[in-house]
């Protein structure tokens, strides 16, 4: 049975690195899909916002409003 390892990479190593490990052959590059990379986490907190502003909706604010807060800055 194969195992997994998920690995963290300096940025500045990143790309030399895989490719070496590639042309060696020592390692096979998986898709993870969307579903897969989400975590528990970032699920909860989006359920956390979604109830949040369900119970308050005054707290939202509209499309626009956002895009002139981000024009302003």
């Amino acid at each position: 049975m194969a195992v997994t390892y998920h690995i963290k990479i300096k940025k500045e190593y990143a790309a030399s690195l895989i490719e070496k490990l590639q042309k060696a052959d020592a390692i096979d590059l998986i898709k993870e899909t969307d579903s897969e990379v989400l975590q528990d986490w970032h699920v909860t907190e989006v359920q956390r916002r979604i109830n949040k502003y369900k119970d308050s909706p005054d707290l939202l604010i509209d499309e626009d409003e956002v895009f002139k807060m981000l024009d302003a800055k």
